[in-house]
C-alpha cells in the first residue's frame, strides 16, 4: 500500500524567479535595440529580422518599446522569448539565449552596414520657388470668375425664386453646372460629376485647372445669356 500522503510537489519558484530574472535582463537589452531600430527607422511602430547560423531573429517595436523578440530556430518551434502575454517555457527560452550573442551581433553588423552611408548625399539643395505668384494670379481670376457666377445666381434666384437651385447646359462636349443659393454661387463645376469645381466652399482648384477651364467660363456665360435672351423672345410673344 502507498504511504499517505504522498511526498510533496517539487517547488519550482526558484526556477520560476529565475527565469524571471533572465527574461527581465533581456528584455531591458533587447528594449534597447528596439529603440534604436525605432530612431533608424524612422516610425513609431516596425521590425526587423536579424539571421543568425541557428535561426532568425525577429524584433518587433511599437512606440520605440519592445514588443516582442521571437527566435525562429532552423528547426522547430519559435520561441517568443519577450512577449506581451506569458513568459516561455525554461528549455526553449535556455536554448534561444543560447543563441543570443549571435543576434547581437548580427544587429551590430547591420548598424555597421550603414556607418557612412550618407556621407556623399549632399545637403545643398535648389532654392524652391514661391507659388505666391501663381496663387495671386489664380486668385485673380477666380475673383472675376465668382462675381459673374453670383450675378447669374442671383438672376437665377430672382427668377426661378426658392432658397437654392441648380442651372446646368453643356457647351461644346462640357457640361457646366451652377449651383446657387440665397447667398449666392454656391459651387460651378465644369466637366459632371466627376469634373473640376472651379468655385466652391471647400477650396481653391489647382493652377493647371483655372489655366485649362476659365477661359472657357465665356462660353458658358455666353451660353447662359442665349437661354434668357431665348426665354425673353418666348415672353414677349405672349399677348393678354
Amino acid at each position: 500500500m502507498t504511504d499517505w500522503p504522498p511526498a510533496d510537489p517539487a517547488d519550482v519558484d526558484a526556477i520560476a524567479d529565475q527565469r524571471r530574472d533572465v527574461v527581465a535582463a533581456v528584455r531591458e537589452h533587447a528594449g534597447r535595440i528596439a529603440y534604436q531600430l525605432a530612431l533608424l527607422q524612422g516610425g513609431d511602430y516596425g521590425g526587423r529580422d536579424f539571421d543568425t547560423e541557428r535561426g532568425t531573429w525577429t524584433v518587433k517595436y511599437e512606440g520605440g518599446d519592445l514588443e516582442y523578440l521571437r527566435f525562429a530556430p532552423r528547426s522547430g518551434d519559435d520561441v517568443y522569448v519577450i512577449s506581451t502575454k506569458r513568459d516561455p517555457e525554461p528549455a526553449p527560452l535556455a536554448d534561444a539565449l543560447g543563441d543570443y550573442d549571435a543576434f547581437v551581433r548580427s544587429y551590430n553588423e547591420y548598424v555597421a552596414s550603414l556607418s557612412g552611408v550618407l556621407d556623399d548625399v549632399s545637403a545643398e539643395f535648389p532654392e524652391a520657388r514661391t507659388t505666391e505668384t501663381a496663387v495671386a494670379e489664380r486668385d485673380r481670376v477666380l475673383d472675376a470668375v465668382r462675381d459673374v457666377a453670383d450675378r447669374i445666381a442671383g438672376e437665377l434666384h430672382r427668377y426661378e425664386g426658392g432658397d437654392y437651385g441648380t442651372y446646368a447646359v453643356r457647351v461644346d462636349g462640357l457640361r457646366w453646372e451652377l449651383k446657387w443659393d440665397r447667398d449666392g454661387v454656391s459651387y460651378l463645376r465644369a466637366g459632371g460629376s466627376g469634373g473640376v469645381y472651379l468655385l466652391s466652399q471647400y477650396e481653391a482648384p489647382a493652377a493647371s485647372d483655372v489655366r485649362e477651364y476659365a477661359p472657357r467660363f465665356r462660353e458658358f456665360v455666353a451660353a447662359y445669356n442665349d437661354e434668357i435672351a431665348s426665354l425673353e423672345a418666348d415672353l414677349a410673344e405672349i399677348e393678354l
